[in-house]
């Protein structure tokens, strides 16, 4: 429960593939680099973006590594968010630009076109919305993207939309929608259908080549990416409408079980619920109790894994802990068994 990994059973045809492929022996010869035939047009036809281009990567935070060394240089700043995926972030950091980090451990717990319009220079080039937001699980509506989307078009900034939980939430609105034009949208197979381990993911740019070319210079796979986690992917996009409303249903139990412990626990609380996302923070401001002792004693004493804040938050990582529920039933039981008896032991 600490990585928001989907350990989930994975749907017969995606095994399947796998096993094809393996089966085939394709793992003898580089890929296309385009793509296992299919692939690509699955991937705009599951975000509705026909037409748009479409790098595949390593996972999506290859993706995001290649669009901020790509479009950023020394001096440039980026809008982001804390909490956020801070990774992102030491990207950013390589092509020697900043990330601002605007507080949105606050209601509404998501990035407001009036707080990002307070943060932005003359020298931010990049807003990255990553939405839903890990680790708080807070979503944004439609009128919200639109509106962060006006504020990248007024700007001219290039707006960065990391949609690796949409899967997770079904009113999901895409930036592209509203600013096609200078949009990326960071893809992923690692979460709702559970291909973590394969690394497979995807950039869509805005069609026309230019963008995509401007990319390629920093795209690394020039023998393209992994030829099994391309037909595991395939697969999962065949198959989205057999798996994904059962993904969603262990989800909403699997809340409402860490919900109930929670509440068990005088302090502890959920700032965003129900989530939109395979994730949420529980914080613990108020119990007085480290999130990180907090981390040590489910694992070492119960054998759950959940993640401490420090991981997702420069300013607010010593209030809460993160726990990801894209998991069995029984694991989420476990941890609702355990968090209480550890809060209640560190209490003392």
């Amino acid at each position: 429960m600490s990585q928001n990994t989907n350990t989930l059973p994975v749907h017969p045809a995606i095994l399947e593939a796998i096993r094809r492929s393996v089966d085939e022996r394709e793992f003898n010869l580089y890929p296309r680099k385009a793509g296992v035939p299919g692939l690509v047009e699955a991937i705009l036809e599951d975000l509705g973006l026909e037409g748009f281009d479409v790098l595949l990567t390593n996972g999506g935070i290859e993706g995001e590594y290649i669009a901020t060394r790509s479009l950023l240089g020394p001096g440039n700043e980026v809008l982001s968010t804390d909490p956020s995926f801070l990774p992102i972030h030491d990207q950013v950091a390589m092509s020697e630009a900043k990330a601002v980090e605007v507080d949105i451990y606050r209601k509404p717990y998501v990035l407001t076109p009036e707080w990002a319009n307070a943060s932005i220079t003359p020298a931010t080039k990049m807003l990255l919305l990553i939405d839903p937001n890990n680790p708080l699980g807070s979503s944004y509506t439609r009128d919200q993207v639109r509106g962060l989307s006006d504020v990248a078009r007024d700007r001219d900034l290039w707006l960065l939309n990391d949609v690796t939980y949409r899967d997770f939430n079904k009113g999901h609105v895409l930036a592209s929608a509203f600013y096609p034009e200078q949009t990326l949208t960071s893809y992923s197979f690692s979460k709702g259908p559970g291909l973590a381990g394969m690394r497979i993911g995807a950039l869509v740019a805005p069609p026309g080549g230019t963008v995509m070319k401007a990319l390629r210079r920093f795209d690394t796979n020039v023998l393209g990416v992994n030829v099994l986690a391309q037909r595991a992917a395939l697969a999962a996009l065949q198959t989205k409408k057999e798996w994904l409303p059962e993904v969603r249903k262990t989800c909403e139990l699997n809340q409402a079980a860490i919900r109930r412990a929670v509440e068990k626990v005088d302090g502890a609380s959920l700032p965003v619920y129900p989530s939109n996302a395979n994730m949420f923070v529980v914080d613990l401001s108020e119990t007085g109790v480290n999130p990180e002792t907090v981390e040590e004693r489910l694992l070492f004493d119960h054998l759950v894994h959940t993640r401490a804040g420090s991981y997702l938050s420069r300013r607010h990582g010593g209030k809460f802990l993160r726990v990801s529920f894209t998991v069995p039933e029984s694991d989420a039981k476990r941890f609702a068994s355990a968090f209480p008896a550890v809060m209640e032991t560190l209490a003392k």
